[in-house]
């Protein structure tokens, strides 16, 4: 494994990591409404997801996910579907008390749940495509072996969850929380505002 690439691969994925999108207002919403655990969890759905956009690049699919059309198109609605349904639970939701986290009352969000929309949430997420398309072509020599793709994945999967899970961390410190829990419910609600827009976003974006 060559020094330059690999630090081209994770300066550039970290980058992106760190820009808000979907996958940092999941992890905000779930960590500041349910607490660090489910931050955590949602943090390892996001890692797990980054695997799809990685087995589909390694076996050339992207290029053809890319180029078509109607592909691209389907998973750009799917996407904006599910940060829709996003937008209905956080404008449905009546919000969270600091007691309620620390007294662990607040509504429930299973791991699984938690961990299956962090992994929603990346892998019908269509920026992330071009992004790894972007980075298997532009700066991945396409000869390089595909044990060494895979690593430069599982780097990436790593520092995904290590980025999300230390958002979830400080955005549960007490003085933060108590301050957020306040409130609580224009959280959710702008939350909700910010998934529609990106949903819209998404939707309307040209090919």
């Amino acid at each position: 494994m060559e020094l330059l690439p690999t630090l081209a691969v994770l300066s550039l994925g970290f980058v992106a990591m760190i820009s808000p999108g979907p996958d940092f207002l999941c992890v905000l919403r779930n960590a500041l409404g349910h607490g660090f655990k489910t931050g955590a969890y949602t943090s390892i759905g996001i890692a797990l997801g980054l695997y799809v956009h990685v087995a589909y690049c390694m076996v050339g699919l992207a290029v053809v996910i890319a180029s078509s059309v109607v592909l691209f198109s389907v998973i750009k609605m799917l996407g904006a579907a599910y940060l829709l349904y996003l937008a209905y639970q956080s404008f449905r939701s009546k919000g969270w008390k600091d007691t309620d986290i620390q007294a662990d009352t607040a509504p429930a969000l299973t791991p699984r749940k938690a961990i299956m929309q962090g992994f929603l949430t990346n892998a019908l997420n269509p920026k992330a495509t071009l992004f790894f398309l972007a980075l298997f072509t532009q700066v991945i020599d396409p000869h390089t072996p595909l044990g060494v793709q895979f690593s430069y994945g599982v780097m990436l999967s790593v520092m995904a969850w290590l980025w999300f899970t230390a958002v979830s961390l400080v955005m549960t410190r007490p003085v933060i929380r108590a301050r957020f829990a306040k409130v609580s419910v224009w959280i959710d609600r702008t939350c909700g505002g910010l998934f529609v827009a990106l949903a819209a976003k998404l939707a309307l974006s040209r090919h």
